[in-house]
Formats: structure tokens, C-alpha cells, sequence
């Protein structure tokens, strides 16, 4: 609601970490988590009490959120039911790539195959019944966050997008009729000019692999259209007023690669999660930036520098050469399994850390030009009261909710599990029945298994 005071009409929702997994708030491992790193969601009505006085016809609504986007995608659809909002209305992007997942983040839950095919029942669901709906956003943003370069973050990322195209395609879907409904996000970082020229080599290496590879005919299926936030973990907590630099740095940089949406990182969030005033901060620099700096006035202004020129065309081959390499291996999923991506990240994690620690790349206020500065008086912290709180309204609901509509909607959702149906409608039926995500994910995992890590050597 403070967002769209404030003119915002596109809202961003992330979910706390036993959301992300599967869990609900009164699981033994949700213990300590929740609602720590985002909005914690056991049931339908949690989404209710989040997009209250919200209208979801007049805002779009992109959500972070990946092992269990059916499942919250299926609990928006249900909040917009409620609101008298057709799903056809509903425009928005759910994350929902879990090949990431494996590769940087570790909040996947399922093997990739059943993880694949819940992607793909995302693609069909929406190209009939939610056709403005943004149904994957493939991130480099967390490959870049895990320590990779730049070259690195693009390629696995759309090493990640040609396997969840293949798999839609080989689902029976034609690329035309659901293509142009992928969007991205992706990290810029402080080395401006290679962040600039990176999203330029990403629009047009994407651009041949939809035409050349997939053969797309619909010019909206060759299209880059991409989020960007800024770096968190270039953030320091040192100097923290410094990192209001650093953003502004990074978002110019996305803003002149192209971007249609941009995030902000907070100066504070190296700390903790943001205050009210830093995010205002962040929200301030995109709309200078937007309003007051020319720099949206003209497409592609760096266009036609040499250097600029140069190190797109630089950085497009080092892209290509490690979609080659995996194409090699047998494909994202192929090599994911062998962990070429995640040895690769690590390499280039500790080569960076190394050289922060040798000398050999500056940190501002870390390894160079440290001085004191005054501590942040008003750090965020999660009260572990709301913890509390939230496993109440989750008793609540379990003890409200009618036992043998949720019980028929599991059992459903297991028989068309084990099939090979679209799942979303019976992820509608358990949401709407008020069945918890903890719940719903236990059916799943009796079906699909669960994946351990992949070892890496």
C-alpha cells in the first residue's frame, strides 16, 4: 500500500524462507525463519490479509518466489476470484525458475524433472487462462548474487532459458504461444560500463537463440524484456551511507542497457532488511533517474562507442562459449547434475574474496579509504513475537477450515500429480479449500521425491 501512495502501480512481494521451501510457520524448520527475509504465506488467508484494500485488476504484482510458485500463483488467482477479478485481467510475473535454484540459491525442493514439469503446467495454465501474465522470470540475479561474473550470470541464465523452452515445447506447446510471456531479472554491479554492455549482448544473443534455435516467428518471443536490481551483495556494510553511491551507479547502468523495470537496493541492507527511509531513498533515485536525468530519453544511448561496442562484442562470445560448453554436457539440467555451474560460481566467488583480501581490487571503506562512521540508529529487526503470531492464525485456519473439502482437494491433487494432467487446477482446488502450503508440498514430495544437494567436486 506504501508503494502505490506513493504512485507505484507494481508491487513486489518476496516470501520468507519456509514459504520459498515448503514448509508452513509451525513446521520444527521453520522455527526462527519466519517472515525473516519476507512475507511468511501458510494459507489463503495470509494472502488475503497481504493484498487487502488492494485491487488486483489495477496493479501488477511480480512475486519472488520459485519450488512453490503453483502454489502461490494458484492463491492469487483465488485472492482475485474473491475481489469479483476475472484471471484473464491479472497481470503480473511469478519468478518460477527453479533451475536457478540448483545452481545458486538452494530453495528448491523437488528433483528437477517433476520441478520441470510444474514449470511447464505454469506455461499451458497461463497461455489460456492468464494471458497477461508474466509466467517465468529466468534470474541471473541470483547467480550473479552466488558470486559469478558477469559473463557467467547471463550464460547460465539462458543456458536455464533454452532448457524451459525445449521442455515447453517438447510439452506440446508452441514457442509463439508462450514465449513472448518470459521475462528476466538480473543483478548490475559497480563496473558500469561492463554492466551496460552486458545487457546489450543479452538482448541480442536472446534475440538469435528465439529465431535461430527455436525458430519463433512472433517477434514478441525475440524479445529481451527484463527486470534489474541492483547488486545486493556489492553492498557493504562499512560505510554503509557509501552503498546510496554504489546503487545509483548500478541503476544508471540498467537504465542505459535497457531495462523496463528497475529495483533500488537499499543502503541498509547489508545490515538488515530496509527501513521505510532508505527504501523512500531507493524509490527517490529510480524517479531522478527517470524524471530529472534524460538518461530513458533515448534508446540505447551508449550505441556506437567504441569501447562500448567492443565489450559487447566481447563479452556476447565469452557468453557463447559457456552455452556451448553445456550444450556439450547435455543441456542446463545435464550439467547442473554434473555441477559445471556451481563449480564455476565458486571458482569465481573465491577469486573475487581472494582479491579483496590481497589488495588487488579496491572496496571503498573496506580495504581501502576506511575511515569511522556512525552506526545506523534504526536497524529493522523481526519481532519474534510475529513468528508467534502467525502460527496462531494458522491454528486459526486449521481449526476453522472444512477437514473433508481439504482432505477430497489433496487426494485430488496426488491422483493428478502421479498423472500426467495440468496440476494448477488442482492446486486451485487445495488453495481455495484453504489447505496449507506445508500440506500441499508433503503431497508432492510422496510423489516427486525430494532433491539433496548435487555434489560438487
Amino acid at each position: 500500500r506504501y508503494l502505490l501512495e506513493q504512485g507505484q502501480t507494481g508491487l513486489s512481494v518476496a516470501f520468507d524462507l519456509p514459504t520459498q521451501i515448503g514448509y508452513d510457520s509451525d513446521h520444527p524448520l521453520a522455527q526462527g525463519e519466519v517472515g525473516k527475509v519476507g512475507v511468511p504465506i501458510d494459507t489463503l488467508q495470509d494472502m488475503e490479509i497481504l493484498f487487502q484494500d488492494i485491487p488486483l485488476d489495477k496493479v501488477s504484482t511480480s512475486m519472488t518466489i520459485n519450488a512453490t510458485a503453483p502454489i502461490l500463483l494458484a492463491m492469487y488467482i483465488a485472492i482475485a476470484k474473491k475481489q469479483g477479478v476475472a484471471p484473464v485481467k491479472l497481470e503480473g510475473t511469478i519468478q518460477n525458475d527453479i533451475l536457478k535454484e540448483y545452481i545458486a540459491r538452494g530453495t528448491h525442493i523437488f528433483p528437477p524433472k517433476p520441478s520441470m514439469r510444474l514449470t511447464t503446467d505454469i506455461f499451458k495454465f497461463c497461455s489460456k487462462e492468464l494471458p497477461r501474465w508474466n509466467t517465468i522470470s529466468i534470474g541471473g540475479y541470483h547467480i550473479r548474487e552466488a558470486g559469478s561474473t558477469a559473463a557467467q550470470e547471463i550464460a547460465f541464465a539462458l543456458a536455464n532459458a533454452i532448457a524451459y523452452v525445449q521442455a515447453a515445447i517438447d510439452a506440446g506447446l508452441d514457442v509463439d504461444a508462450f514465449a513472448g510471456r518470459i521475462s528476466w531479472i538480473f543483478q548490475t554491479h559497480n563496473n558500469f560500463l561492463e554492466e551496460v554492455a552486458k545487457l546489450r549482448a543479452t538482448r541480442r544473443l536472446w534475440a538469435g537463440i528465439m529465431r535461430e534455435r527455436f525458430k519463433a516467428k512472433d517477434s514478441r518471443s525475440w524479445m529481451f524484456r527484463t527486470h534489474v536490481q541492483t547488486g545486493g551483495s556489492a553492498l557493504v556494510a562499512q560505510q554503509p551511507l557509501n552503498n546510496v553511491v554504489r546503487a545509483t551507479v548500478q541503476a544508471l547502468a540498467a537504465v542505459l542497457g535497457g531495462v523496463q523495470s528497475l529495483a533500488v537496493a537499499s543502503y541498509d541492507e547489508a545490515l538488515c532488511l530496509p527501513s521505510e527511509e532508505s527504501v523512500q531513498l531507493s524509490l527517490r533515485t529510480q524517479q531522478i533517474i527517470a524524471y530529472e536525468s534524460g538518461a530513458a530519453d533515448t534508446v540505447d544511448p551508449l550505441a556506437g562507442s567504441y569501447y562500448i561496442e567492443s565489450l559487447t562484442n566481447t563479452l556476447e562470445q565469452e557468453i557463447k562459449g559457456y552455452i556451448e560448453k553445456i550444450d556439450h554436457l547435455g543441456g542446463a539440467v545435464a550439467a547442473i547434475e554434473q555441477g559445471f555451474q556451481q563449480r564455476e560460481i565458486q571458482e569465481s566467488s573465491y577469486r573475487f574474496q581472494s582479491e579483496v583480501e590481497e589488495g588487488k581490487r579496491t572496496i571503498v571503506g573496506v580495504n581501502k579509504f576506511v575511515s569511522p562512521y556512525p552506526e545506523i540508529s534504526r536497524l529493522i529487526r523481526v519481532n519474534p513475537e510475529e513468528e508467534r503470531k502467525q502460527r496462531e492464525r494458522l491454528a486459526q485456519v486449521k481449526k476453522e477450515r472444512e477437514q473433508a473439502k481439504v482432505a477430497t482437494a489433496l487426494r485430488t491433487l496426488e491422483e493428478v500429480a502421479r498423472d500426467k494432467e495440468n496440476t494448477m487446477p488442482a492446486f486451485l482446488e487445495c488453495v481455495e479449500a484453504y489447505a496449507t502450503i506445508g500440506e500441499i508440498c508433503n503431497v508432492l514430495r510422496r510423489v516427486f521425491g525430494v532433491q539433496r544437494e548435487f555434489l560438487v567436486f
